[in-house]
């Protein structure tokens, strides 16, 4: 997986660098935007990361990009930075799902680590998705007889009682579980439970 490329969005050419400096210093790849006009140009062709933008923007406003950003289903986390007096428009974009917002001044170790734990969620997300898109795949698999063998051995029931709601032998119900733990790629029942409860998260 390439390296995560922070986003930086502010019309202020101080703030700007000044953010685009620090964070240059803390080892992380850094990308600026003096305006969201400038940032949607660009996000067709953007790199993984986070977006880092100020609320209060001539043209686009920070939430105003907000919204054009879950528009166009970009899934970046976003910390939003504000004044003051804007604490209430970035409350709203926590709704909207923003990952964090730093209220100005903002000590370097803030606005850091605010953007290290957007990375951490963004990345832990990343890899939960890709568990359950692999998980989808194998169940695509099974047959549905085989589904509803995995479905009674996930609620814990024994052979012989799916073997009774299903009308079948305990037997057949062996063959089924021994398909399902194949198919699966599941080494234990711990293990194939773990594989439906991940398929069965949601977001």
């Amino acid at each position: 997986m390439s390296e995560p490329v922070i986003h930086v969005i502010d019309d202020d050419d101080s703030a700007r660098h000044s953010l685009e400096f620090l964070i240059d210093c803390a080892g992380m790849k850094v990308r600026t935007y003096a305006a969201a006009t400038e940032f949607l140009k660009a996000v067709p062709g953007i790199e993984p990361g986070c977006i880092v933008t100020d609320v209060r923007m001539p043209e686009m406003s920070g939430l105003q990009l907000v919204e054009r950003l879950k528009a166009q289903g970009v899934a970046h986390p976003l910390i939003v930075i504000t004044g003051h007096a804007d604490v209430p428009m970035a409350i709203e974009a926590m709704k909207q799902g923003v990952a964090d917002f730093i209220e100005k001044p903002f000590s370097d170790d803030a606005i850091l680590g605010a953007i290290r734990s957007a990375l951490a969620r963004a990345e832990g997300r990343s890899q939960l998705d890709a568990e359950k898109a692999e998980v989808a795949t194998k169940m695509a698999t099974l047959s549905q007889r085989e589904r509803e063998v995995l479905h009674g051995l996930v609620e814990g029931q024994a052979n012989k009682v799916i073997a009774y709601e299903l009308d079948i032998s305990p037997r057949t119900v062996e063959v089924y579980r021994a398909n399902v733990m194949t198919k699966m790629g599941a080494g234990s029942l711990s293990e194939l439970v773990r594989m439906v409860t991940i398929a069965e998260l949601s977001g």
